[in-house]
């Protein structure tokens, strides 16, 4: 249903922690405008944790109207409060987003049995198009192919994956046990780096931080991909590898990648909301570092 280069957009703040709109009127021009195919607002790298659900739904409905049907808006809706997850991801259909991203609980690992409860809430909560939001990292629990398939053929409404596995064995595996079912089931890499070998296993494309930094980068990427051109294919690539690094510069490293956009042109301050901070100077060389080594205007 999904294709393609998607982006998880940053939430620009102003130096109180409030959402900087016109900041994030500009950014999501420039990302559309660079190729981006579909943008994710409230995702992990839009510090979803961080905010209140009325600061929430203010931000859907300026996102909504702001990229007024250009490409597809999804909406991180997950939580660990079922009725929250639920109420957000209904407020998301009634203002017209174009599917809603929807991270597992956290803090207790969930088995199987309370993983299938969740998703079967939303999505009978709901007509909107889901994605399931796979990230183990942040969530302790890796929900497996087989659960996929099984969410996947019981509501027709759950139509995508975002695989967050620094494993591309795992996508992989998706791809084969789910789509081989589902031949609509859209299967995204979480991985910045994956985005190729996604495509090669037979998925449908990525959603990640750096196309933040330089969506171009990804859109050349693609192209170069789709015609054939290998050289190119390898040149981009190498630079993804390299920039790479900038996720290393802080925890969380939202702010790195706020810093790298803002070094990129963006009109903000790399602003991030408590308990996270802003890098101090040396941390903005460190990413100032990366981008030239990357050779990143």
């Amino acid at each position: 249903m999904f294709k393609g280069i998607f982006s998880p957009v940053i939430t620009i703040l102003d130096q109180e922690g409030k959402i900087n709109f016109e900041g994030m009127h500009e950014h999501i021009d420039y990302l559309i405008t660079n190729g981006i195919e579909g943008l994710l607002f409230l995702g992990s790298m839009g510090e979803f944790f961080a905010f209140k659900q009325e600061e929430k739904k203010e931000f859907i409905k300026f996102a909504i109207e702001k990229v007024n049907h250009r490409v597809p808006v999804l909406i991180g809706t997950g939580g660990t409060s079922v009725e929250e997850v639920v109420n957000l991801t209904q407020f998301a259909e009634d203002e017209g987003a174009d599917a809603a991203v929807v991270i597992s609980p956290y803090y207790f690992k969930l088995d199987d049995e309370n993983l299938y409860n969740y998703y079967a809430a939303v999505a009978q909560s709901t007509k909107l198009p889901i994605m399931i939001y796979n990230f183990p990292d942040r969530t302790n629990v890796n929900i497996s192919p087989e659960l996929v398939l099984m969410l996947a053929q019981d509501f027709p409404n759950i139509v995508a994956i975002k695989d967050t596995v620094d494993n591309i064995s795992h996508t992989r595996q998706l791809i084969h046990v789910v789509k081989s079912a589902v031949k609509d089931f859209s299967v995204f890499s979480g991985f910045d780096e994956y985005f190729i070998p996604n495509l090669m296993a037979g998925g449908d494309g990525v959603l990640c931080g750096l196309t933040n930094i330089v969506p171009e980068l990804f859109s050349e990427l693609f192209k170069a991909y789709q015609g054939g051109d290998f050289f190119k294919v390898v040149s981009s690539q190498k630079k993804i590898s390299k920039l790479l690094s900038v996720y290393d510069v802080s925890q969380p490293f939202v702010a790195a990648i706020k810093t790298a956009v803002m070094l990129r042109g963006r009109t903000m301050i790399p602003m991030v909301k408590a308990p996270g901070t802003m890098l101090d100077e040396q941390g903005k060389e460190k990413v100032r570092s990366i981008l030239v080594t990357a050779n990143i205007d």
